[in-house]
């Protein structure tokens, strides 16, 4: 911490399992679901990751905040996190081009979170007993008030967040000569999605979560873009009735994360809350089409159904997860759309899925030229 007046912090489980360590970021109370993210690097990203909203974050890897913040290094306008449990964290950093401490950056933005306390202990705990919610605080240190303080959590099950992290006013982006019009449904779109979209020619407009489809298609595009976000998918109805639509017309879709779980549910294929999500950047996953193997990034709480997509007659399995075997990719075979569970822009992570964005412009291409 390096901070010996640092105060002391508590969190606790909905279990009632309690942990006890030092205060980091502002003084205060706070709570979510509790979910672990097993990448060494890119901090600063996957607080600012819309996906992560009314999630607190464990993170296990052991340091945190040496390299501090820079403001290049985020995928939204604000740090989306609910909370951060960590091991070691740092005020001091080390890195040149870092304008300020991690710990003055969460300070600003009002985020609590606790250190030193054994996450190898914890990860371990919440790998057996799976995703739960949990609060932290480092103003109240009665167990029996903070009892109380969880039960106002709400459960990420059946929970709509998209409407929390989605943009209200569309917005542009675009090459500097652009080729391709691509509609893009903010669930919670990373910026990273969207610059892989523009340095490949491509003009974006950014439309809100609930934005009916006829207003998307009146601006013309080539292609609908459907990004990752928080929450349930199956409490994101709007974002489900819109690519039903799009799915209507055959223009190229794609579909990520969040994207990729609407994508099933318009198909009528259901999702499920899983027993830990994959969140990290270390996950292995199988192209099933070209049989390569590829290192992802990911940040998922929920699942597609492997059962009914192997019983849907027009939609296909694509890509497989290497650790448990969940579909992390699908296809239609009938229409120009796809989805994968993962972040292909893999900001923080390994680059090894960005051609996923190259299939979608040979999509758009192959749909302009007939």
């Amino acid at each position: 911490m390096n901070n010996k007046k640092a105060l002391d912090a508590i969190l606790m489980l909905e279990d009632g399992t309690v942990f006890k360590g030092k205060a980091l970021g502002s003084v205060g109370t706070t709570g979510g679901e509790l979910c672990f993210n097993t990448g060494m690097t890119g901090y600063q990203e996957i607080f600012t990751d819309p996906s992560y909203y009314g999630q607190l974050v464990l993170t296990t890897t052991s340091h945190i905040g040496n390299y501090g913040v820079i403001p290049t290094e985020v995928e939204s306008d604000k740090i989306q996190i609910k909370g951060l449990v960590c091991k070691e964290f740092s005020t001091h950093f080390s890195r040149k081009m870092a304008d300020t401490s991690l710990q003055e950056y969460f300070e600003k933005a009002g985020v609590v979170g606790i250190c030193e306390i054994d996450t190898r202990e914890l990860v371990r705990y919440i790998r057996s007993k799976g995703a739960m919610n949990a609060v932290i605080s480092s103003e109240i240190l009665d167990e029996a008030e903070l009892a109380l303080q969880l039960k106002n959590v709400p459960s990420m099950a059946g929970l709509e967040l998209s409407s929390k992290v989605s943009t209200s006013e569309p917005y542009g982006l675009e090459a500097e000569n652009p080729k391709y019009k691509v509609a893009v449904l903010d669930l919670g779109v990373k910026r990273n999605s969207l610059d892989e979209l523009v340095n490949r020619g491509c003009e974006c407009k950014v439309f809100p979560y609930n934005t009916p489809f006829e207003e998307m298609e009146k601006w013309g595009p080539d292609g609908y873009y459907i990004s990752n976000g928080p929450g349930d998918p199956a409490a994101t109805t709007e974002a489900v009735n819109t690519v039903k639509e799009v799915l209507k017309i055959e223009k190229p879709l794609f579909g990520i994360c969040m994207g990729h779980q609407v994508l099933a549910q318009a198909n009528g294929i259901p999702t499920y809350k899983m027993h830990n999500g994959h969140r990290g950047l270390n996950h292995p996953v199988k192209n099933l089409i070209t049989g390569k193997c590829e290192v992802t990034s990911q940040n998922h709480g929920f699942a597609v159904d492997a059962e009914a997509v192997k019983d849907h007659p027009e939609v296909e399995v694509t890509h497989i997860n290497l650790n448990d075997n969940t579909v992390e990719g699908i296809r239609m075979k009938n229409k120009p759309a796809f989805s994968v569970q993962y972040h292909p822009e893999s900001s923080p992570g390994p680059h090894d899925s960005e051609y996923l964005f190259d299939e979608f412009i040979t999509l758009i291409n192959n749909s302009i030229k007939k």
